[in-house]
């Protein structure tokens, strides 16, 4: 039986989710929610949703199993705790939430009700990602030893109209960007045993470039720029550069190493891309073709539905964005502290997909 969605946040991102989930036979997406209901109403009447209203509305409609959680960060587990309490699964937008406390206390309270919370990114279901994951574990560039993660820009403040809360806590290079390089990295390694990490910021303040609020200055009280050397449970090590200060744009490098050889990955935001292997011995790289679906934001949700259905783990689980946060938040008290921090917490990361899985057949 087709599951049934509930997304609530109506704002920029809401586009693409409800695009693609609208395309997918096994989910049925039943209502938007948003704390502006003209605007939930809006994307609603867009996209050929039935109903759309408040948080509470959506949350009263029996036929929605999952929430869909596109708020902003700071309310992503009130949002999410809601839905857990009035029984249904949840799907959340990245980070899972600002702190391990509460993050914990949703896992835990949707365990005890026996619900599921997963949670973005799922660009780590993206053919892109799996291509590259499956050729790593088939051992191509051997275990893999030491990664190089790159993320450079001079910040999202000269495009984005309101980027306020993207230089606030619960953001910044780290917690925005930080779950994909990371969960990437988690995929192929393992958990994360250990970090040190080191940031500051350029500036005190940033200006609006773009939108009706061009010209206006804002704060800035997160790091602008964080150096990260993440450790691995089972060996291994990666050195992250996440950084919203730099006028050279390199965005989306990772490249894994092993004793067989160099895999470059591709871009952890993207659900496509090719991967590129500098083997040992070889004169010329191999291109690997993305190999599977070409899905895009939403499949973590579809996944989910699925594996509600088989009664199987899903992929992009609570528990794997729970890991990544708590390494990211001991990333910010290393560099607070001024040295290394254990990573408490571990996760067992799910299979990959199969290679054939195809988001848009009927499977429930």
């Amino acid at each position: 039986m087709t599951v049934g969605v509930g997304v609530v946040g109506a704002g920029f991102i809401s586009d693409t989710y409800l695009e693609n989930l609208s395309s997918f036979p096994d989910v049925r997406v039943e209502a938007v929610a948003d704390l502006d209901v003209g605007r939930a109403r809006a994307q609603a009447d867009k996209h050929g949703v039935p109903r759309s209203g408040s948080l509470a509305d959506l949350l009263a409609l029996p036929e929605i199993e999952i929430v869909v959680n596109l708020t902003v960060p700071a309310v992503h587990v009130e949002v999410s705790l809601a839905a857990v309490e009035a029984g249904k699964h949840v799907w959340t937008e990245k980070p899972l939430g600002l702190d391990r406390q509460t993050a914990r206390k949703l896992l835990d309270r949707a365990r005890e009700k026996g619900l599921r919370v997963a949670s973005a990114p799922d660009t780590v279901l993206g053919a892109g990602q799996q291509t590259a994951r499956r050729a790593v574990e088939a051992g191509r560039i051997g275990t893999p030893a030491t990664a190089l993660a790159l993320f450079q820009t001079p910040g999202p403040e000269s495009w984005h109209p309101a980027p306020e809360f993207l230089y606030q806590a619960g953001a910044g290079p780290l917690l925005d960007m930080g779950p994909y390089y990371l969960s990437q990295l988690v995929c192929l390694f393992g958990p994360i045993r250990k970090v040190t990490g080191a940031g500051g910021r350029a500036r005190e303040t940033r200006v609006i470039g773009s939108g009706p609020r061009a010209g206006t200055a804002f704060p800035v009280t997160v790091p602008t720029t964080v150096t990260a050397l993440a450790e691995f449970a089972r060996g291994g090590s990666a050195q992250l550069v996440l950084t919203f200060d730099s006028a050279l744009r390199r965005t989306g490098f990772v490249e894994v190493s092993g004793p067989l050889g160099t895999a470059v990955l591709p871009d952890p935001n993207r659900f496509d891309g090719d991967t590129v292997l500098h083997l040992a011995g070889h004169d010329e790289p191999e291109e690997l073709p993305a190999a599977g679906h070409a899905a895009s934001r939403g499949t973590g949700v579809l996944d989910l539905a699925r594996a509600i259905r088989a009664g199987a783990p899903e992929r992009a689980s609570g528990e794997l964005a729970y890991h990544v946060l708590d390494a990211m938040l001991a990333i910010e008290e290393s560099i607070t502290r001024g040295s290394s921090v254990e990573v408490s917490s571990s996760v067992d990361v799910a299979a990959p997909l199969p290679a054939d899985w195809d988001p848009y057949a009927r499977t429930v």
